[in-house]
């Protein structure tokens, strides 16, 4: 079972950094299309930042300035860096993968189990 896995999370102060990483197993991840969302409790998930398989990126309008998302495909990872963090960032951070497979346009998507970030102020 191809399965994506997050790590990088922990207890930081308000102002603090961190890194998550996420890496693939049995799966070539420079192909994926990678994003990172995050669900607070009692909040929808919500995109954070994207990574386009040609490198293009995008990021959520609260992260801006202060999340960096990058890939290293040499390593099969996909990290997000995290500066200023904020009690607001506080959540579970997803790892999100999508390619297209063939020419119907048929999708394969891949998701991790979380990695829990807490922010204290």
């Amino acid at each position: 079972q191809v399965q994506l896995v997050e790590s990088g999370g922990g207890l930081v102060k308000a102002g603090e950094s961190l890194r998550l990483s996420c890496t693939a197993s049995g799966r070539t991840l420079s192909r994926f299309d990678v994003k990172w969302f995050r669900q607070a409790p009692g909040n929808q998930r919500e995109l954070v930042a994207g990574i386009k398989s040609g490198g293009s990126t995008n990021y959520g309008d609260s992260v801006q300035g202060r999340f960096t998302i990058s890939r290293d495909n040499a390593a099969n990872m996909v990290f997000l860096q995290m500066n200023s963090l904020k009690p607001e960032d506080t959540a579970v951070y997803y790892c999100n993968a999508e390619t297209i497979v063939n020419v119907e346009g048929a999708k394969v998507t891949l998701w991790g189990q979380g990695t829990q970030v807490t922010v204290s102020s």
